[in-house]
């Protein structure tokens, strides 16, 4: 366990920053409500969803709701807690994350069509096309375009908003700015994976792959569970709840200070997210959150205990990895749905019962991270 001294912050302080970050997000929350309506950042219903009930009243639901959260974390942030050894890289990347979801919301909702290649038709182009110079440009580009058509299997469908492939090179670029910061900048006692009951790994360089995984991971896991009113913000209460802990007995003030920033902004978005939701956390949020997340636990050395700290969102994740598997090697469904909360309304869960479930059992493996943190 990575503890440094100089970072400690008075506790109080810690939880007013909380309070004063609900507090500002409260304030200005009708402002935002108002603008997503009037501009009507809508996304409209997704077709794969139109058989459960519970989803139908909601194509006229606002997204892009986690700006209140990724804007109010970042002013209070940038004005009470700048710091360039700790704070300026995970929000760098948290902003960067939420650019991208920003973005991908936006040209969901007003952006054209975009259409790709199959991988069957640029290998016809590479055998008919009459110009050599474009058959060789198929050839030198055909992993590039694997790489394109493989990455949709893991994605959403949809035409419009930036493609899987896109969004997995951005995600890499914020994870590899982790990386760096984490290998180069905070000193050699990150070079190891810190584990329960005093196991320690050290991995060198190797931190900078894992590192780049866990964040792209984590983004990308907390964006799948963002599917139902309240259930991230919920969980993800949880999980930054118990980073403020963490950050604040390990020594790390300045970090458990951004947690609890963000802990106060997500209980006034969740306030508004609880069915019937004022609107919905959209990329912006889910992608700026998941990155923060993977960030701050890295940086105060709990890489051993974050399974456990962010449970349910890698449990979604890898229920979404398990259905693609399934479709595309035994051509059948693991699961009603992927992720696994729609697999639940389909076995006849209210949305209430699977959300409220899902948050208690989030609250008690987070609660098991923070045991095992601890020793």
């Amino acid at each position: 366990m990575i503890s440094i001294l100089e970072g400690t912050a008075d506790l109080a302080i810690i939880l007013g920053f909380s309070l004063l970050s609900c507090v500002v997000a409260f304030i200005w929350s009708p402002i935002l409500i108002k603008i997503l309506y009037y501009f009507r950042i809508i996304k409209g219903a997704k077709r794969e969803l139109a058989m459960i009930d519970s989803q139908k009243n909601k194509d006229q639901t606002p997204v892009m709701g986690g700006l209140l959260i990724i804007i109010t974390v970042a002013l209070i942030t940038l004005v009470f807690n700048w710091s360039r050894s700790y704070t300026w890289v995970p929000i760098s990347v948290m902003l960067l994350s939420a650019l991208l979801g920003a973005v991908d919301d936006l040209l969901n909702i007003f952006g054209s069509e975009r259409r790709s290649r199959k991988l069957t038709q640029i290998f016809a182009l590479i055998r008919v096309h009459r110009e050599f110079k474009m058959r060789m440009w198929y050839i030198i580009t055909l992993p590039w375009s694997m790489f394109k058509r493989t990455s949709v299997w893991i994605g959403s469908r949809t035409s419009r908003g930036i493609h899987v492939h896109e969004k997995l090179l951005l995600q890499f670029v914020a994870g590899s700015i982790t990386a760096w910061w984490i290998y180069d900048k905070l000193g050699s006692a990150w070079h190891y994976i810190y584990f329960p009951f005093s196991i320690d790994i050290y991995v060198g360089w190797i931190i900078i792959p894992i590192v780049i995984l866990i964040v792209m991971f984590t983004a990308n896991a907390v964006n799948i569970a963002d599917g139902m009113d309240g259930l991230a913000g919920g969980m993800l209460i949880s999980s930054f709840s118990a980073l403020m802990l963490l950050s604040w007995i390990n020594g790390f003030g300045e970090i458990a200070i951004l947690n609890a920033t963000v802990v106060g902004a997500l209980a006034t978005y969740t306030y508004f997210n609880i069915k019937p939701a004022r609107f919905m956390m959209g990329d912006v949020g889910s992608l700026g959150l998941g990155a923060l997340f993977a960030v701050n636990t890295i940086a105060i050395g709990e890489i051993g205990s974050i399974f456990f700290l962010g449970f349910l969102f890698y449990i979604e994740a890898i229920t979404v990895l398990i259905q693609v598997l399934g479709r595309y090697i035994l051509n059948r469904k693991i699961f009603k749905m992927a992720p696994i909360h729609h697999h639940f309304e389909l076995k006849g869960w209210s949305e209430e019962k699977t959300i409220m479930r899902f948050w208690i059992i989030h609250f008690v493996f987070v609660v098991f991270g923070v045991w095992l943190a601890l020793h």
